[in-house]
């Protein structure tokens, strides 16, 4: 499901819908739990899913209780998240942009998936078992993180840096949400290919 509404900067065949009410996405889910050849859901992004639900709840100009449209905004991500995604029997991956947010209390730098209103307590995160964070590392330091997971192309040796998918905390990213099951990854797997399928291999193999 796309709520950006922009192409894919990939060839893709699977199927793409754009997203122009939040709703839609809860009506997507429900749709492809009746359809067994429906195996997996991308949500890109949440970010963006959020914007739309707080420009069309609070910000449109039709709207004059701001106070009911937050509490529509927070209802929206509740039971997408609690009713939705958590009674899915398909899998389910969401993108999400983060940003770093100053935590007054420990004077720390903290990256976080931004939300508004009540929601912003307990955060984004705190519904999800398995996070990772796609960055650019150096090849350099991805020499300590061999890994079958793990392929440098010639490509990314020229370029001298490759997109990766990182799986697990490390002493640079201690204040980072990042998150999985314990024993889910190795300590080589820090770092892999930024590749769902990856991914989902790895979910599938722990869990079944």
């Amino acid at each position: 499901m796309n709520i950006r509404n922009k192409k894919l900067p990939f060839p893709a065949k699977f199927q793409q819908f754009n997203i122009t009410n939040p709703y839609q996405v809860h009506e997507g889910l429900v749709h492809a739990e009746s359809k067994p050849d429906i195996h997996t859901i991308v949500i890109d992004s949440l970010t963006f899913l959020m914007d739309m639900c707080e420009l069309q709840f609070i910000l449109d100009d039709r709207i004059t209780d701001t106070m009911k449209g937050w509490a529509e905004y927070q209802k929206f991500f509740k039971k997408l998240m609690q009713e939705h995604v958590a009674k899915s029997t398909k899998n389910i991956i969401f993108t999400a942009h983060v940003q770093s947010i100053l935590n007054e209390t420990d004077m720390v730098l903290e990256k976080k998936v931004p939300i508004k209103g009540a929601l912003k307590a307990n955060g984004v995160e705190a519904y999800f078992s398995t996070i990772v964070s796609a960055r650019t590392i150096t090849v350099n330091k991805l020499t300590n993180f061999k890994n079958p997971l793990l392929t440098v192309t010639p490509e990314e040796e020229t370029l001298g840096f490759k997109y990766v998918y990182q799986t697990q905390l490390t002493k640079e990213t201690v204040n980072e949400r990042i998150r999985a099951s314990m024993g889910m990854w190795t300590q080589q797997e820090t770092f892999i290919d930024n590749n769902a399928q990856f991914l989902m291999d790895r979910l599938h193999k722990y869990y079944v």
